[in-house]
């Protein structure tokens, strides 16, 4: 039976549609999944099966995260990686996740999928690149399924250690024939190409450091065989530069050029170190950025040129990255320090708050390659969210109330719709009881760490 629901009287209604509309006294009417009208509150329908009333608030398209790593919740803030970069923190984490199970992979991805809900997102990928003591893709996919995020999970994989000159120990890396027949399985097992999908499955070696020449191109192969998105890290840090100058003897952008790894359906992590020659390569082939701002800090990373970038015509999305190289899970806050950052970089009109959450948006609906996500317009997915603007954290900001939302405080949302189901109603997750799924995640990370 058809449901209708129809939202009301938001103070500002961002559409993020084509001509980047935003309406006063907002509204818009659902029909179950799919958005059929948007307007002002006065010129749509007045009725619906249910109707909720959004005074004080302001409206926008649900956040597209486009790089994350669910299962290093468990590990936040661990004290032998507070004041590392990159490959250190990786040296000093890789020998704790060698110890993950089933259930840790499970409980991390219900804690990291609400705090991403509740702050904002509604789809969201994750980099899952490490599968011992019998994990699986499959455990995070139906962690998703739980908590009702739409999501695009990618089968990582590491298959290079330490006796080979890679990064990671021998114990936590796999064999590459089992990680391109279980990428097939999972593929075909989970993803779902459909308009309006609730999951997708992409193929991810986990960086050029962790795995080897043959697998970074069969991996390619196998994506487009199979019609997936494909995704890595790259160009993260000077470290990371100097690796594939070393190893390969050429920049990053050339070796992902080399191995397939350019393209609409592509996208990589970071790209703090891509070079102009290399900016101008992803904006030719279309090939996305997951840009991670708080990481890339955190880990003391760099700038990415994201201005540059987009001026150059390069697809950028935002990613919070792992919990344990952020340490935070919140695509609100991500949005802010995007913005936030590039002033830093390149002054104080290198991004405004509307271009910061463009990317939290259209930007991330670009680059995991989705025409029906990331703007509130008929024919588009019903994903929308709600932030209460009636608190302390806004009081004063009646100028702007839009770009009050990255300029003040970053708050959690008070309603939150995804595929057309309220997910969050006055700022309380309901499909799945918080206070559990934070419980059973801390003893697993107890555990975990013991």
């Amino acid at each position: 039976m058809s449901h209708s629901l129809l939202l009301r009287h938001a103070d500002v209604l961002v559409t993020m549609d084509e001509q980047r509309r935003e309406i006063k006294d907002g509204a818009v009417l659902i029909e179950d999944n799919v958005i059929t009208a948007v307007g002002a509150s006065r010129d749509l329908p007045g009725t619906a099966d249910e109707v909720i009333n959004l005074q004080g608030h302001v409206v926008m398209p649900g956040m597209v995260n486009t790089h994350h790593h669910m299962v290093q919740s468990l590990t936040r803030a661990l004290p032998a990686a507070q004041d590392a970069e990159l490959f250190d923190w990786l040296s000093a984490l890789y020998p704790v996740w060698a110890n993950l199970t089933p259930p840790m992979i499970r409980a991390s991805a219900h804690t990291a999928m609400a705090e991403l809900i509740l702050s904002g997102c509604t789809t969201s990928s994750d980099h899952l690149y490490i599968f011992p003591n019998g994990c699986r893709l499959d455990d995070s996919i139906e962690a998703a399924h739980d908590i009702g995020l739409r999501f695009h999970a990618t089968r990582g994989a590491m298959s290079v250690g330490q006796s080979q000159g890679g990064l990671p120990p021998d114990s936590v890396v796999e064999s590459e024939a089992f990680i391109l027949k279980d990428t097939r399985r999972v593929i075909e097992a989970w993803h779902d190409p459909a308009r309006f999908s609730m999951t997708r499955v992409g193929v991810a070696p986990c960086s050029p450091f962790s795995v080897s020449d043959a697998l970074m191109r069969e991996s390619a192969k196998l994506a487009r065989a199979y019609s997936v998105g494909l995704h890595t890290h790259l160009a993260e840090n000077d470290r990371d530069v100097a690796y594939s100058f070393e190893v390969y003897g050429v920049s990053p952008a050339h070796y992902a050029e080399e191995r397939g790894f350019l393209g609409p359906d592509v996208w990589h992590a970071h790209c703090v170190k891509l070079d102009e020659p290399g900016v101008r390569l992803f904006a030719a082939s279309g090939t996305g950025i997951a840009h991670c701002p708080c990481s890339n800090m955190r880990l003391a990373s760099g700038i990415a040129p994201v201005r540059f970038m987009c001026d150059a015509g390069v697809p950028i999305g935002l990613g919070v990255d792992g919990s344990a190289s952020n340490d935070s899970g919140h695509m609100l806050a991500e949005a802010r320090q995007a913005m936030l950052l590039q002033r830093v970089g390149f002054g104080p009109t290198a991004m405004s708050a509307r271009q910061a959450l463009e990317l939290a948006t259209r930007g991330g609906a670009r680059v995991l390659g989705r025409d029906d996500i990331g703007q509130i317009a008929p024919g588009m997915a019903a994903d929308i969210i709600a932030f209460d603007m009636r608190g302390i954290a806004h009081a004063g900001a009646q100028g702007d109330q839009v770009a009050a939302l990255l300029f003040g405080t970053p708050g959690n949302v008070s309603l939150s719709i995804i595929n057309g189901k309220v997910v969050v109603r006055q700022g309380r997750l309901l499909t799945m009881d918080l206070e559990k799924i934070i419980t059973r995640h801390n003893e697993w990370a107890v555990s975990l760490l013991a």
